[in-house]
């Protein structure tokens, strides 16, 4: 099997990799992520995970790439990570008894050959009514401030959700691990 490579800096991408078994490198693409004008959330999140492995593709001649990225999505609008405690409480509180739609996407290419697969996962979260209390209790908790919507859902973040709908429990999370399966498979990697 040729050696894998995560595109990737997030720990939880990494960690959600981990649960496949596999031997894998992670390294970091540096690309601008900022939407073009008037594209859609889907459309970005999947633009920017085939650019995230093309980044380093250069660096594996002879690997397999693996990207995601995750675009939120509200009211039709993407939601970006919020940086800061104050950008949270807004984010949480325009969130608050809303659904957040959660495009998760996957990109593999076999770095020799050039071939790539692509997919994406949606997942819709729907809020509670949170208090101000609620959410500030929770920020200084979880401190989530470089997580899209503001929340760590395999954190205390779970607490703020009455339902999340998804094929993936791992999609929210930010990397599709039954999706990324199908497509390992597909360049003959088998994970059990």
């Amino acid at each position: 099997m040729k050696p894998i490579v995560l595109a990737s800096s997030s720990i939880y991408r990494k960690e959600l990799l981990q649960k496949l078994n596999l031997k894998f490198i992670t390294d970091a693409p540096n690309i601008d992520e900022s939407p073009l004008n008037n594209e859609q959330p889907k459309h970005l999140a999947m633009r920017l995970a085939k650019e995230k492995a093309e980044a380093i593709q250069s660096k594996y001649n002879n690997h397999i790439i693996i990207a995601s990225d995750q675009v939120a999505s509200f009211n039709h609008h993407i939601l970006g990570k919020p940086g800061s405690h104050s950008q949270s409480i807004q984010q949480l509180k325009l969130q608050s008894g809303q659904t957040v739609d959660f495009f998760t996407s996957i990109c593999v290419i076999d770095s020799s050959s050039n071939e790539s697969h692509s997919d994406i996962d949606i997942c819709t979260v729907h809020f509670k009514e949170l208090s101000e209390q609620q959410i500030l209790n929770y920020l200084n908790f979880d401190k989530p401030y470089d997580c899209a919507g503001s929340f760590k859902s395999e954190g205390l973040g779970i607490a703020l959700f009455d339902k999340i709908e998804s094929e993936d429990p791992n999609t929210l999370i930010g990397l599709p691990l039954i999706k990324l399966i199908k497509l390992l498979n597909l360049f003959k990697i088998e994970i059990i």
